[in-house]
């Protein structure tokens, strides 16, 4: 099953949600509390159609909007996101240490060491750059990771036929609420390197060791 799934192209983010949706219960193997695919690739040819309207999921996206915004600012303190947003999951006072702070703030990490302003700057000065990549996820960082773990590894940016195309490479990846919210953040920052470079937002590819959904989910 996970051949069919490798290099699918979906036109929007639901497409891919609905279909992976069905293969895990389908095909899913029993890993933990979740069943898994593992190595899953595919392609979505219309990123900034990332709205998910599966009736089931009953997907929020002034949440999404709201997460984005907090990623954007680079502030990992939670109290932020409530200030967006107006409340504050408890995911994220669950994952939030005693300051409020979380690693798995996408924005922290994309601003770290100025890493999303440099990636811009190589793709500016070197449309064939093969260096535009965000680092998020570090094995090297497995001390702050106790309750805290950022599900991406890295986020890379190539332009391909004058169009900025996107690549996710994530080492766990929840379908119900990860992929749900993570499709959305990083389209919508594709979308904002795009607009920094002039360009058209391209294709965004997303892959992920292990793809699943939690038991209490199926």
């Amino acid at each position: 099953m996970i051949n069919t799934i490798n290099n699918k192209k979906f036109e929007t983010a639901n497409e891919a949600y609905e279909y992976l949706h069905d293969a895990i219960i389908q095909h899913g193997t029993d890993f933990g509390d979740t069943k898994a695919l593992f190595n899953v690739g595919f392609y979505i040819l219309n990123p900034l159609d990332n709205a998910i309207t599966n009736k089931e999921r009953k997907w929020n996206i002034e949440y999404a909007e709201a997460e984005f915004q907090w990623y954007l600012s680079g502030d990992r303190n939670i109290t932020k996101l409530g200030k967006i947003y107006g409340k504050i999951p408890p995911i994220w006072i669950k994952m939030a240490d005693d300051e409020g702070n979380v690693n798995s703030n996408y924005g922290y990490q994309w601003k770290r060491k100025r890493q999303l302003e440099q990636m811009i700057l190589k793709l500016k000065l070197d449309k064939n750059t093969r260096q535009a990549a965000i680092s998020i996820y570090d094995g090297k960082e497995h001390h702050q990771y106790g309750t805290d773990t950022p599900c991406t590894y890295a986020v890379q940016f190539t332009i391909v036929r004058d169009k900025l195309d996107m690549c996710v490479t994530m080492r766990s990846n929840d379908l119900w609420y990860g992929f749900c919210i993570d499709q959305y953040c990083f389209s919508e920052l594709q979308q904002y390197v795009a607009e920094q470079l002039d360009i058209p937002v391209g294709v965004y590819y997303h892959f992920a060791h292990n793809m699943h959904l939690y038991n209490n989910k199926i």
